[in-house]
C-alpha cells in the first residue's frame, strides 16, 4: 500500500483543504496521483454534515460551512489534529463498516500512547473516553473512494462548542487530552502517521 502522506505544520483553511480533497479523489480514482494521508489542524471553523440540523446551532452569529460529509455539526480549532485521507476501496473489501472500525481502532491506539483508554459506540460514531467525546469521525464514499476523516481534541479550545450542539450532544459532553490532565504529548504527528498507516494496510 502506497500512501502519500502530507503534514502540515502550519493551520490549513477548511475550504482550501476539502478541495484539495475532492481534487485527490478523482486524481485517485483515474489513476493519477497516490492515496492520501494528511495530518493538519485548522483555524476556528464549523462544519455541518448532512444530518445537521438548524437547532444545533445555540449562537445564530457563528459562520458555518456546510459539507456533504456523514454526520452532524461539529468543530474545528487550533490544538484539536485532523486525520484526513482518500483510500481506493476499489482495490480492496468494499467495506465501510470496517473501514470506519479501522479509524476508530487507530484513534484508540494513538490515545493509548498517552495512557488514555478510548473506547467506541456503535451507536454513536466516534472515540469516547469516560463518557465524553474526544474524536469525531466523518467519511463520504464517492464510488467507493473513502475520503474526510476524523478529529481528535488535544488541546484546543474546548469553549467553543458551547455555541453548538457538536454530533448532536450535550455540548458538555467532550473532552481533549488537555481536560483529561494530559500535557506532555509529545511526537503527536509522528505517532498520527505511523497508527494510520499500519492499520489502514490491514483494510
Amino acid at each position: 500500500m502506497i500512501v502519500e502522506v502530507k503534514i502540515s505544520k502550519k493551520l490549513v483553511p477548511y475550504e482550501r483543504a476539502m478541495n484539495l480533497l475532492e481534487k485527490r479523489v478523482v486524481d485517485v480514482k483515474n489513476g493519477k496521483k497516490k492515496e492520501l494521508l494528511w495530518i493538519l489542524e485548522h483555524p476556528i471553523i464549523y462544519t455541518r454534515g448532512i444530518r445537521s440540523k438548524d437547532s444545533e446551532i445555540l449562537d445564530k452569529n457563528i459562520e458555518y460551512i456546510n459539507t456533504n460529509r456523514g454526520g452532524k455539526i461539529t468543530l474545528h480549532n487550533p490544538g484539536q489534529k485532523i486525520v484526513y485521507f482518500v483510500i481506493n476501496l476499489n482495490k480492496r473489501k468494499r467495506d465501510i463498516r470496517k473501514f470506519i472500525n479501522i479509524i476508530e481502532k487507530s484513534v484508540i491506539e494513538f490515545l493509548n500512547i498517552y495512557k488514555v483508554n478510548g473506547k467506541s459506540d456503535r451507536k454513536n460514531i466516534g472515540i469516547w473516553v469516560k463518557n465524553k467525546k474526544i474524536s469525531a469521525i466523518g467519511i463520504k464514499v464517492k464510488k467507493w473512494i473513502a475520503y474526510h476523516g476524523c478529529s481528535i481534541n488535544i488541546n484546543n479550545n474546548l469553549s467553543d462548542y458551547k455555541k453548538i450542539v457538536p454530533c448532536g450532544l450535550d455540548n458538555k459532553k467532550i473532552t481533549s487530552l488537555k481536560d483529561l490532565g494530559i500535557y506532555k504529548t509529545d511526537n503527536l504527528n509522528e505517532n498520527l502517521r505511523i497508527i494510520f498507516l499500519k492499520n489502514l494496510s490491514k483494510i
